[in-house]
């Protein structure tokens, strides 16, 4: 098992932030493990599927994301099973997605496809965050999910999730400053 790298991650406005992600899967793969509940728990939060128009369900439980046995840390124990009920705003397959984040307070998260070669180029905006340190927290919160996409896609697995999510929050912080 190869570990993963974290990939780079800007401010690219006063409330948003991005990241990019060069996947080893078609863009049609790729969509589907955004969309289905059950491919999505694999890399990030499982719950219901993504559909056009619609709401669908998010379920905090990031046990699936390693391979070796590891518990929460104490201090995000209190999310585990949190469940949080999203909107999808754009629905454009396989190319674009939108939906809010816990439930529209925390903003919009925008999913772009691009296909490279046989691969997909994933750009992720993730908007209208208001908190100080939101930066901070959603950067870490996302970095490290989609490096175990990454690994996923390639055929690999993470084997402590809450380790990469340190050294992800480590990382956010000297990029955002």
């Amino acid at each position: 098992m190869a570990e993963a790298v974290l990939a780079p991650i800007q401010r690219v406005g006063r409330d948003a932030i991005r990241l990019e992600r060069l996947l080893d899967a078609p863009p049609e793969t790729v969509w589907r493990y955004l969309t289905e509940g059950k491919l999505r728990e694999q890399w990030f939060m499982g719950g219901t599927d993504a559909r056009p128009d619609s709401d669908f369900e998010l379920i905090v439980d990031h046990d699936k994301l390693s391979q070796d046995d590891v518990p929460y840390p104490e201090s995000y124990e209190c999310f585990k099973g949190a469940v949080w009920s999203e909107k999808v705003l754009r629905f454009d397959p396989p190319r674009l997605l939108e939906t809010t984040f816990e439930g529209g307070k925390n903003g919009t998260v925008t999913y772009e496809l691009f296909a490279e070669s046989g691969r997909t180029r994933l750009v992720l905006t993730h908007a209208g965050i208001v908190s100080a340190s939101g930066f901070q927290d959603f950067g870490g919160g996302w970095t490290s999910p989609l490096a175990v996409l990454e690994q996923k896609l390639a055929g690999r697995s993470v084997k402590n999730f809450w380790a990469l999510h340190t050294q992800s929050r480590v990382a956010v912080a000297k990029a955002l400053g």
